[in-house]
């Protein structure tokens, strides 16, 4: 998983679209998917290799190339049912009820430590962030500028819950402490 995303389900899609060589799905997933954080090869060609196996994929065409041949994949018919259902199906509503942010707010006021403080630094991190998918936003193409704010609609609400918290803190210190 990469960001959050199935690998294997996106790799399927790519060749629901259309056939294609390990270069050409890499190269597409990492201008569509991974901002920043390309997908290893050898990621691609492990997973490749398990579509394969569990036949979602077959090898259709070999081309000679420079080096080794060049194969080139394509969906079965069980591999675009899966990733059919796995388009179709709701992705799970986020964000989970416990949450890394919630918990170190909860163990601070346990321990008794500045939890305030550790808040005014979340909130920081976060108006750094949002300042870096601002400039994503303004200067980087439409992919960029949805995933942007996709990242900042999160960091906004990330940034409400810190205040309402902050402003709740004693009154969460009493039922944590009991």
């Amino acid at each position: 998983m990469v960001l959050g995303m199935s690998v294997p389900m996106t790799l399927l899609g790519l060749l629901e679209r259309e056939p294609s060589h390990g270069y050409d799905l890499k190269r597409d997933y990492d201008s569509f998917f991974s901002r920043g954080k390309p997908l290893p090869f050898g990621q691609v060609y492990a997973t490749l290799g398990r579509l394969t196996r569990d036949g979602k994929i077959v090898v259709g065409e070999v081309e000679p190339g420079v080096g080794p041949e060049r194969k080139r994949y394509v969906i079965t018919d069980r591999g675009a049912t899966e990733f059919d259902s796995w388009l179709t199906e709701p992705v799970e509503a986020e964000p989970n009820l416990q949450s890394v942010l919630f918990s170190k707010v909860v163990l601070a006021l346990m321990l008794d430590r500045p939890a305030e403080e550790y808040l005014d630094r979340q909130r920081a991190t976060h108006l750094r962030r949002m300042k870096e998918l601002t400039e994503l936003r303004r200067n980087g193409d439409l992919v960029d500028a949805m995933l942007a704010d996709h990242g900042l609609f999160h960091l906004d609400a990330d940034l409400h819950w810190i205040d309402t918290t902050i402003a709740r803190l004693d009154a969460l210190r009493k039922v944590v402490r009991g």
